[in-house]
């Protein structure tokens, strides 16, 4: 007897712990008559069908969720026409909430397993193998007739380890779950529905992150949802991964910032740079919206311990922002832009409400005037206080953020730019107006084109200072990449090139600058990083100058000492005429 766990995945890079967990809790007896297929949902719906079909299985059971359900449904309703007696079972938070509907929908799926799957697929799959065909008697299962039972919640220790054999995970995000459930009710996330927190073993956990870190796994995700709500357990896991940092394995959690303490920030503070990366839902700074959607943050708290972790300089924040939330209009929404880029995190998510089933928020979308797409992912088109045109608008306002302040290859440009408007979201409302205006949303510019453009929008509202922000393009650009071919609008180098050279003929006698280079002679030291002239001190936040400098600063960048946090390369501050170096200040 063959079963088959089906998880089609948003990408490659993304795992399935949902199915690993099922096969892993069945047991060793019945394992061998487990498989597990995985596809994405970039795959051809013919290619799905024609790799199940291959496998022979005599039962198939699908992973459901927002990313994948339209896909899913395409594939039972062709597997059922090719393989007509195998039972086909469908589990996942996508169809646990009106599974009625959807067994009426399609006929040929034998059941749901509603809820957490462990237990009862373990179940199910018994009945299989023993042939033993009584399905009544497992809670957890809604069949045609009807549901069987509830289920329990499982006990999150007796689950065994999912990732024993890391060979299906190569190259591929580690998902790692050390609690479930949340002790918060944001109306518009299915942990509202969930009515406690369990947490897994603290020794169990620091067994299996031991097994991570001794297979230096470059990333392991946890999926809690407020990894944390429990101070001790949160603790424990924070200074066993800062007491057997591997210098490699970088660990994301998904956390309340108003809730921390002053001893976890602390101990966060001693985190190698790189080894812990942040996720922090603001979703709004509205009091009114705040309070609808049941969502009780101190946001004068969360700032302070959000400036205090970027003080740091340590750890990746990643800030999240969500449109389309009641009582939320286009001019609040920029407000709470303000505040959380404001803040400064390495990343900021601006994301739109999905109405997902099960959430409080489906049930109150009508109270609300809140219209969303009638098929995954449900996002929101329009409410009462945000107009479709207005959502079209963010969206805009969305690519230029991913693409100039996402991409952190943009970092002092942006600083400069950001003088020339009354807020952060005003900018990025211009430079979208701009892209329109230019036709760039059909034609997208390039990667490096778009410091071009970039260029050309700060023409348009600064023409004054046009130098200045060619000049912090250029360090923009070299501060990420040691670039091939120079830029259009950099500087020409011609009266500069006999002080550079003579720098890397003295640097190749005396490693003042580059100690890390071993036997490599001026020529090559000159290949692997870079100098250049700058007559404004665009690297300084702190800067005045608005007008070229007399002076010319020489700034060398250092590619073999990148930083593990940004990525971007050393920086040395080099007076040609003292020789004497400096660091300098890394925004």
């Amino acid at each position: 007897m063959k079963f088959l766990l089906v998880a089609i995945n948003a990408k490659y890079i993304h795992s399935n712990p949902a199915v690993y967990s099922l096969r892993s809790f069945a047991g060793e007896k019945f394992r061998p008559h487990i498989e597990i297929g995985e596809y994405t949902v970039n795959h051809r719906l013919e290619d799905i069908l024609g790799d199940i079909y291959k496998r022979r299985p005599d039962a198939v059971a699908f992973s459901c969720y927002i990313w994948n359900w339209t896909m899913v449904q395409g594939v039972i309703t062709e597997l059922h026409k090719l393989l007509p007696e195998v039972p086909i079972w469908l589990g996942g938070p996508e169809v646990s909430f009106d599974g009625a509907r959807i067994l009426e929908r399609y006929p040929m799926v034998t059941g749901i397993m509603i809820g957490e799957g462990e237990v009862t697929f373990r179940e199910l799959i018994g009945c299989y193998v023993n042939r033993e065909e009584e399905l009544q008697n497992i809670s957890g299962l809604l069949l045609p007739e009807g549901l069987t039972g509830e289920r329990g919640v499982t006990d999150l220790s007796s689950i065994p380890f999912l990732y024993e054999d890391l060979e299906p995970f190569e190259n591929r995000i580690i998902y790692y779950e050390s609690s479930r459930g949340c002790p918060y009710r944001c109306s518009y996330c299915l942990s509202a529905i969930e009515k406690q927190v369990r947490l897994r073993d603290v020794d169990l956990v620091k067994k299996e992150l031991k097994f991570f870190l001794d297979h230096k796994v470059p990333q392991v995700k946890f999926v809690d949802r407020t990894f944390n709500c429990n101070h001790e357990h949160a603790m424990a896991i924070w200074q066993y991964i800062l007491e057997h940092d591997n210098g490699v394995t970088n660990f994301h959690f998904e956390i309340s910032a108003d809730i921390l303490r002053e001893d976890e920030i602390a101990l966060l503070k001693d985190m190698r740079p790189g080894l812990v990366q942040l996720e922090i839902g603001v979703q709004t700074a509205n009091p009114e919206t705040l309070e609808a959607i049941c969502r009780h943050t101190d946001l004068d708290i969360l700032s302070r311990n959000v400036a205090a972790i970027r003080e740091g300089g340590n750890i990746h924040q990643h800030l999240d922002l969500i449109a389309g939330l009641p009582y939320e209009d286009y001019e609040s929404f920029g407000r709470s832009f303000d505040l959380v880029y404001g803040m400064g995190p390495e990343q900021l998510q601006l994301g739109f409400l999905k109405v997902l089933k099960g959430s409080p928020m489906q049930e109150k979308a009508g109270e609300y005037g809140i219209v969303y797409q009638s098929a995954p992912p449900y996002e929101v088109l329009y409410t009462r206080w945000l107009s479709y045109g207005d959502v079209l608008r963010l969206k805009k306002i969305e690519e230029m953020v991913e693409l100039y302040y996402n991409s952190c290859q943009f970092t002092h440009t942006l600083f400069w730019l950001e003088q020339c408007f009354s807020s952060p979201f005003s900018l990025y409302e211009a430079l979208a107006d701009f892209y329109e205006e230019k036709g760039y949303f059909v034609n997208s510019p390039s990667r490096a084109y778009r410091y071009q453009v970039l260029l050309e929008f700060a023409r348009t509202r600064d023409k004054e200072r046009e130098e200045l922000y060619r000049e912090a393009l250029v360090f923009d650009m070299y501060l990420r990449e040691n670039l091939k071919s120079r830029p259009a609008f950099a500087r020409d180098l011609e009266e500069h090139k006999e002080i550079i050279r003579d720098f890397y003929v003295l640097e190749e006698q005396t490693r003042r600058y580059l100690p890390d280079y071993g036997a490599c002679d001026a020529r090559q030291l000159a290949r692997m990083t870079h100098m250049e002239p700058f007559r404004y001190p665009v690297w300084d936040a702190c800067a005045c100058e608005t007008k070229a400098s007399e002076r010319v600063w020489y700034v060398l960048f250092d590619y073999s000492r990148r930083s593990p946090l940004t990525k971007e390369a050393r920086i040395q501050l080099v007076d040609e005429t003292i020789g004497k170096a400096d660091e300098l200040c890394q925004k």
